[in-house]
């Protein structure tokens, strides 16, 4: 079995697509463009949190800008990259942030607990600065503790990440 140097490690992974979830369980009554919300989000927090890779400020610069400012929402920050959230668009750092937090499912229970357990489905969530800034929050409270090595989670971890 081949061993990936550290450079190489998440070269190529791809995290989440967009059409993987408007070609699947979809809700028929929704726009398409819902389905780029969640990893929108997602995106946008590694923006605002400098998690992006050289070859993502190279590409993106000036819809990182434009984020960063409000002018663009998380679902079109999203779908300028045609919903794709992939390894080489974070640094190092964002990868194994990623890994641990995106990849094992956790970021979807946190997106499921804070914005939508009101709703039919996660895409039914209104994409607005409101809905952004309690999700960066928790995934805030996340990173935090991730940061900490504090990455096992009970039901006291869970209500002090809700209450953030």
């Amino acid at each position: 079995m081949a061993v990936l140097s550290q450079s190489n490690k998440h070269k190529n992974f791809i995290y989440d697509r967009a059409k993987h979830h408007f070609l699947g369980n979809f809700p028929s009554v929704l726009p398409i463009e819902q389905a780029y919300v969640h990893i929108g989000m997602f995106l946008g927090w590694i923006c605002e949190n400098d998690l992006y890779s050289d070859f993502f400020e190279e590409e993106a610069a000036l819809q990182i800008l434009r984020f960063r400012r409000r002018q663009i929402s998380c679902s079109i920050l999203s779908a300028v990259w045609d919903g794709y959230l992939g390894s080489e668009l974070f640094n190092e750092e964002g990868n194994e942030f990623c890994q641990y937090y995106y990849q094992s499912g956790k970021y979807k229970k946190d997106y499921e607990r804070t914005l939508a357990a009101d709703l039919p489905s996660i895409y039914h969530v209104e994409d607005n600065w409101k809905n952004y800034e309690k999700i960066a929050r928790k995934i805030s409270a996340r990173y935090r503790k991730w940061k900490q090595g504090i990455t096992g989670e009970t039901d006291a971890d869970e209500n002090e990440a809700d209450a953030s």
